[in-house]
């Protein structure tokens, strides 16, 4: 594990989630789900800031048209993190009041795609959603226990999505109208891999898993057979993202709610021997 570096910061995430490269602002942001976090680093030096939220931390997005929008508790809401600004988009499941967002991606149309799950983590009361720039809300799929890591195809032709739970990558064609097809099981994880959380797509198409449980990254092939990973000094592995200007830096997010390791909850940089392609922008 000589090629990981822990980022030296005053604390630890809960649950660490969902790092996403900003070019725009040359900064990480992550969040700390249960922590009710959103965190920045800047790049150039590596100060780190935290920003409290009212509510679980689930996501965050670059808008367009600047600034972010993020995914707080069942909300959707324009963020300004240095303002402490929250400007409503739409409410997610407002008729169950035991689940959250849990993570989500934009896709080249501008569209977020998001998961919900019970707070619980015990029950299959989750759904996929996928949001409009104009604001609309659609459930594409469901019932989720712990909906997890989209990733979406460079091309746009599709994307993978996962019950965490169910230890399966699901593998769905994006019609024209936004609708998804059937669900087809792409990655069946074996137990050795611990369980899929978050995931990304290099700029080969390979595909970079989070591995909940199993202290590593792995990347596998763009037809899903494992290629390689990279092993963490931390079990519960949450998600990961390509940085830098030249998206060659891998940073990795984890968890410390349960376990007492050294590194649970860190965030990790660590040389992925690759390239990553920019994250998209949501048009709304």
């Amino acid at each position: 594990m000589s090629d990981v570096r822990v980022i030296t910061r005053e604390r630890r995430d809960r649950l660490g989630e969902g790092p996403l490269w900003s070019a725009r602002d040359d900064s990480l942001f992550w969040v700390d789900i249960l922590g009710r976090r959103i965190n920045r680093m800047a790049v150039a030096d590596g100060r780190v800031e935290s920003f409290e939220q009212p509510h679980y931390a689930a996501w965050i997005i670059e808008r367009e048209a600047g600034g972010l929008v993020a995914g707080i508790g069942r909300d959707i809401v324009r963020i300004d993190l240095d303002t402490d600004m929250r400007e409503a988009i739409v409410s997610v499941d407002p008729r169950n009041a035991g689940n959250r967002l849990n993570d989500a991606k934009a896709d080249a149309m501008g569209r977020i795609w998001a998961g919900t799950m019970p707070v619980t983590c015990d029950r299959p009361s989750g759904a996929f959603y996928r949001l409009d720039p104009d604001g609309t809300l659609t459930q594409v799929d469901g019932p989720y226990t712990i909906a997890n890591g989209p990733a979406i195809d460079p091309d746009g032709a599709f994307l993978l999505h996962t019950d965490t739970a169910r230890g399966t990558i699901f593998r769905f064609d994006i019609h024209d109208d936004g609708s998804l097809g059937d669900a087809a099981p792409f990655i069946l994880f074996e137990e050795a891999w611990g369980n899929p959380d978050g995931m990304t797509f290099d700029a080969e198409g390979g595909l970079w898993v989070a591995c909940w449980g199993a202290s590593r990254v792995m990347r596998f092939a763009p037809d899903g057979t494992p290629d390689r990973h990279i092993a963490l000094p931390a079990s519960q592995i949450t998600s990961c993202t390509f940085a830098g200007p030249g998206l060659d830096r891998m940073f990795v997010t984890s968890a410390s709610d349960g376990v007492t390791e050294e590194h649970g909850g860190a965030l990790f940089e660590v040389d992925p021997g690759c390239r990553g392609l920019p994250a998209q922008k949501y048009k709304g």
